[in-house]
């Protein structure tokens, strides 16, 4: 079963390795900060277009963002 804290985890791995800010992505995003935050905490979980954003501006597979492929 995927859980929530796994998908944190990732999120927080694909932005330590695209080396940006979470004040940069947000911008990026069209977001505050404090969200990129509430995201990356596992507080909150974003809608389906802010996560398709996420993941294209981290460059990122959703696929393994969401634990369904292993990198």
């Amino acid at each position: 079963m995927i859980t929530t804290e796994q998908i944190r985890a990732r999120l927080q791995e694909a932005l330590r390795q695209r080396t940006v800010t979470q004040t940069e992505l947000a911008a990026a995003l069209g977001i505050t900060q404090s969200t990129v935050a509430h995201y990356l905490r596992g507080d909150v979980l974003p809608a389906l277009d802010t996560f398709a954003n996420l993941c294209a501006a981290l460059d990122a597979d959703p696929a393994y963002i969401l634990c369904l492929r292993d990198n």
